[in-house]
């Protein structure tokens, strides 16, 4: 089979007629407005307002500098993706350029791992959304995370349009929390207003035990990177939504491009602030950070708000895995590699099957949540990130196996092209390898590792079986 771009048109039942609007089937709902906010949700979610907390518990003031050299890892990454996009703007993307530039194994692996790591990344925020709901009201964090599941669900299947709009507005009250966090600290280090008033001073950064004062010094900062990167997650979302875009090549390098101040103000700036009014030392594991702040400085009121915002972050990445997912699973259907019913789409273009059967899946959260209601968070993070990072890496290498075929005069040059081309592609993989090895040797993620060869063998096995059904099957044959 042929690669699914942009251009084709097929509808939802495969008669190949043209749907309205859309590459793909899909409609092209998604305006500029929506994707500039996608892509600033996509930086801004649990791994922050929740994460954060446990990172600086280890590394103190020194996870600042992770965030900052992650960021800069992550720009690299995002300059890497559009590159491919503007070389070929299709939706499914990280699957599809994988079946180009490595292979059609490559390609079948990166869509079901990317898949796979959205499900979980649903039953991690959807498990801290439940956690938040605890700072309200007493009630079984299992609740709330069946309710969330069921109507964040519903509210995708109705059409890309809403998923939109409420991820620009989930995006927006992001924005403006850290952003009014921000002045809020800035007031408080300059006028002295609050509780925190007469302690807040830049010199936290480095007086209570030093920048990096962990336990074990820049060796706490390095164990750091693997929930810092969990942090970054999402942020290639823009790339799932490609076919939905209504001028991709236009608005999606404008939305890679906002990556470094993104990160410099939501991340970098935001932990500034907020180590310097409270100091490291009273923050703890499983506490947002940003609530913690408010309440520290006695706002009570702001850390209310605050816990909602989180709150919102949190519902916000799992609607984007409602999002995305369905997506996934219908290009692996197009492509031969994934059951044929999950090419249907509604009449509003959105992937019924596929979303529901991930939907069905996330709601193993609700157990995790029933059963392990104070660890739950921790459980499924560490799984998160390497499936995460399997796409990040798969982005790294193509961009490196297409560059060096448009250079040879072999494809035609991408109008966006990485800063600093293969080398900077290169210098990416070789930190997200550092953040494995991390990972390696942390008691409390290296379970991840262990699960990543039953995966890998159990997507072995799937493809083999499916090939044996259709041997001469495009899907399985490498690509010129």
């Amino acid at each position: 089979m042929t690669s699914v771009r942009v251009d084709q048109q097929h509808d939802g039942h495969g008669t190949g007629d043209p749907a309205p609007g859309g590459g793909e089937g899909y409609h092209r709902a998604l305006g500029a407005r929506q994707i500039q906010m996608i892509a600033i949700g996509g930086a801004i979610g649990t791994g922050l307002f929740l994460g954060a907390g446990k990172g600086i518990s280890k590394a103190g003031p020194s996870l600042i500098l992770a965030y900052a050299l992650a960021g800069l890892v992550i720009f690299l990454i995002m300059r890497a993706l559009g590159e491919l996009l503007m070389y070929r703007p299709v939706s499914g993307s990280f699957s599809e350029y994988a079946r180009e530039f490595i292979g059609p194994f490559a390609g079948f692996a990166t869509g079901w791992t990317y898949w796979l790591f959205w499900v979980v990344t649903g039953i991690t925020e959807v498990t801290a959304a439940a956690t938040y709901m605890t700072y309200w009201w007493d009630i079984p964090q299992w609740i709330s995370a069946l309710v969330f599941t069921v109507i964040l669900y519903a509210a995708n299947l109705i059409s890309v349009k809403l998923f939109g709009e409420l991820e620009f507005w989930f995006s927006m009250v992001k924005v403006t929390a850290i952003v009014g966090m921000i002045l809020i600290c800035a007031g408080i280090l300059t006028i002295g207003f609050s509780d925190a008033g007469d302690t807040a001073s830049l010199t936290h950064l480095w007086d209570l035990g030093g920048f990096f004062a962990g336990e074990h010094g820049m060796v706490s900062t390095l164990m750091t990177l693997q929930m810092v990167m969990f942090a970054f997650l999402a942020v290639e979302l823009v790339g799932v939504t490609a076919g939905e875009s209504k001028d991709p090549e236009t608005v999606l390098p404008k939305a890679i491009n906002t990556v470094p101040w993104r990160i410099a103000v939501f991340y970098v700036g935001a932990l500034i602030m907020i180590l310097s009014v409270v100091p490291w030392t009273e923050f703890q594991p499983g506490v947002s950070p940003f609530v913690a702040a408010f309440e520290k400085m006695g706002l009570g009121v702001g850390a209310a708000i605050v816990n909602f915002v989180v709150l919102t972050a949190a519902l916000s990445s799992c609607n984007s895995g409602m999002y995305s997912t369905g997506r996934m699973l219908r290009d692996l259907a197009l492509n031969g590699q994934g059951p044929k019913l999950f090419t249907r789409l509604t009449k509003s273009g959105t992937p019924l099957v596929g979303t529901t059967f991930s939907a069905a899946l996330m709601t193993v959260g609700v157990w995790i949540n029933y059963q392990w209601p104070g660890e739950a968070f921790d459980y499924v993070v560490s799984f998160a990130t390497i499936s995460g990072m399997w796409a990040w890496i798969m982005i790294l290498v193509c961009q490196i196996r297409y560059r060096r075929k448009a250079d040879r005069g072999l494809l035609p040059q991408s109008p966006f092209k990485t800063p600093g081309g293969i080398w900077s592609s290169g210098f990416a993989l070789a930190f997200l390898g550092l953040v494995l090895t991390t990972m390696a040797m942390d008691e409390d993620n290296r379970v991840a590792l262990y699960g990543a060869p039953v995966w890998g063998l159990l997507l072995a096995v799937s493809y083999l079986v499916l090939k044996s059904r259709d041997p001469e099957g495009a899907a399985f044959a490498k690509r010129p």
